[in-house]
């Protein structure tokens, strides 16, 4: 009999990558790579955790119906390749300290910055995305937007040196451009105009360029939209026309200030 909403026929749930897995394995990665937390000074120990780390991503990828020939070597490529993300998150972590005057130690920023965290997720998705893999990059920027409340899809485009304060209810959209140097607050979304599924292969969301500070709260969307170089973006704003390079951007608003002292009693008048 078949079921009235789930077609067992068609569904393979048995062909999925391990949701708990793959959060183990980034979790793991993390402090692997950085050597956080454990005596990783011990060659044996930081060997063997490595072999422990290509398994893992092997049995993801094979649930990913990736082929074995090819499991092997994305596995393999991927931690020649870590050589070279890690040189880039190192770069990430030295924005955080040239930035933020709150942070005061590396292991401050690996431990307790949600938004570096979310850069590590994102750079490491966007390589499996970039290599083919199969929805395995989408469970891992899921993952970290449940942790941190930063949304980035792995198939955005960020440069070097990329640095999120705060981060909670930061959305960058699949097809974002991000260039070298820029710095994003909480609350921004960089988004699309539509949401019609015939646009799907289309560049929907914005481009920022180098040295772009965006404040918080801020809303740039549509796939035609580009944020100059060395600009800065206030808070609060809705942009969906091109900002040229120097720019500016701020809302205005009125605030009225005034003494917190009860108003008087009306006088009433008889005529």
């Amino acid at each position: 009999m078949k079921h009235p909403i789930f077609d067992f026929n068609t569904a393979r749930c048995g062909h999925l990558p391990d949701k708990r897995l793959a959060e183990d394995w980034i979790e793991s990665l993390f402090y692997w790579l950085f050597s956080v937390g454990e005596d990783y000074s011990d060659l044996k120990f930081f060997l063997a955790r490595e072999a422990d780390l290509r398994i893992q991503l092997s049995e993801l990828l094979r649930s990913a119906q990736v082929s074995g020939e090819e499991t092997l070597q994305n596995t393999e490529t991927f931690f020649l390749q870590l050589i070279a993300l890690r040189k880039m998150l190192e770069d990430d972590l030295e924005a955080v300290f040239n930035y933020d005057p709150a942070a005061k130690s590396r292991n401050e920023v690996l431990l307790s910055y949600p938004g570096f965290f979310a850069i590590y997720v994102y750079r490491i998705s966007h390589w499996l995305l970039q290599k083919g893999i199969p929805l395995l990059p989408r469970l891992l920027s899921e993952y970290v937007h449940s942790k941190t409340g930063i949304d980035i899809h792995p198939g955005a485009q960020i440069g070097k040196r990329f640095f999120i304060d705060h981060g909670t209810g930061v959305v960058i959209g699949e097809t974002t451009k991000i260039g070298d140097d820029v710095k994003l607050y909480q609350g921004i979304t960089l988004g699309s105009l539509t949401v019609s599924k015939d646009k799907a292969e289309q560049k929907r969301h914005p481009t920022i360029g180098d040295d772009v500070v965006i404040y918080a709260n801020a809303t740039i969307l549509g796939g035609d939209t580009c944020i100059g170089s060395h600009s800065t973006i206030g808070g609060n704003v809705w942009i969906t026309h091109s900002v040229p390079e120097h720019s500016m951007v701020y809302h205005r608003s009125d605030v009225v200030v005034r003494d917190n002292s009860p108003f008087p009693e009306p006088l009433n008048f008889v005529i």
